[in-house]
């Protein structure tokens, strides 16, 4: 039995195909809408040479091309590199020789720092700009699922932010960080999950999933993980490209999100002081990842809002 976050998604696709997974801005993707998408950009990277261990890097704000990148990456048994987008050149390109990536999807606003770190990574052998180019790539390849088993033993690599020196690279085997991090204790029962299937069972036996916005950056694994703990139960993941507080109400209120996953103060508290500054109707969850709120930002969300919990692993 596999538990690979791969496989976990695609059961979620079998089981849900017609159910929102992906929401950006105003575009919307049902679970096969999705799943074909990084079918067909997985079929491209694997025409450009990626194969089983590969690194691919991923420079992007949150956005359907990097969380399709990730999903369409480890679809082929090769590892995902979120690339910090507020690093410079010099971290980049330090990134892209450490982790020995062989392919780059960015934005197109980074397209200057990606031509500047080229010339000092000859193991790039594929440089994708998320755009037409991107489209055209996705658009040229087929929506086949066909990529062969996967093991619980593949490579899931996330680097630090570098506050201490240079980035660096933490390695997990996809069924320990999804043990750790990913819903493999099943977020509803709170019971550890013994079978692969078994989230995919319930999202099919509910009739809607969690709504998910995820607000810090993909390139952080407290992202990440709320956006396949999402997209491994049938819910749906709402993603904000810029953080903005306003605009994040908007969208709660927009979109029905129900949980909103944090970093800190440093989010927390700008979305208070625009919740009181603003009339939003909600009744939501509060949650922060890898960082505490103080309790000063603790105990105004509990008297402000209507039934949070608040709460910040440790």
């Amino acid at each position: 039995m596999a538990f690979n976050v791969a496989d976990l998604f695609e059961h979620a696709v079998d089981a849900v195909p017609e159910r929102t997974a992906l929401i950006c801005e105003d575009r919307r993707f049902t679970y096969r809408e999705l799943d074909e998408r990084a079918n067909r950009l997985a079929h491209h990277l694997a025409a450009r040479g990626i194969r089983v261990g590969d690194h691919v890097g991923v420079y992007s704000r949150n956005s359907v091309g990097a969380l399709e990148t990730m999903l369409a990456t480890y679809k082929l048994r090769a590892v995902s590199v979120c690339v910090n987008y507020r690093h410079g050149a010099e971290e980049v390109r330090y990134i892209v020789a450490n982790a020995d990536l062989k392919a780059l999807v960015h934005e197109a606003e980074y397209a200057d720092i990606v031509a500047a770190v080229r010339a000092a990574a000859p193991s790039l052998t594929e440089i994708l700009a998320i755009g037409p180019d991107y489209d055209a790539a996705v658009a040229a390849q087929s929506p086949e699922r066909d990529f062969g088993p996967r093991s619980g033993d593949d490579l899931y690599l996330l680097y630090t932010g570098g506050t201490t020196g240079m980035p660096r690279g933490v390695m997990w085997r996809h069924e320990d960080v999804w043990r750790a991090l990913g819903g493999g204790i099943n977020h509803v029962t709170g019971e550890y999950v013994s079978d692969e299937w078994e989230l995919a069972n319930g999202a099919e036996s509910a009739p809607t999933g969690i709504v998910m916005a995820p607000l810090s950056p993909l390139i952080h694994g407290a992202a990440q993980w709320a956006a396949f703990i999402a997209l491994n139960s049938g819910g749906t993941v709402v993603l904000v490209p810029r953080f903005d507080p306003h605009e994040v109400w908007r969208v709660v209120e927009r979109h029905g999100v129900n949980v909103l996953t944090v970093v800190g103060d440093a989010m927390a508290k700008p979305l208070l002081e625009a919740y009181h500054a603003g009339q939003y109707e909600f009744r939501r969850s509060g949650r922060s990842a890898a960082m505490p709120h103080s309790s000063r930002t603790r105990s105004s969300s509990s008297t402000s809002m209507p039934s949070p919990t608040c709460s910040s692993p440790t």
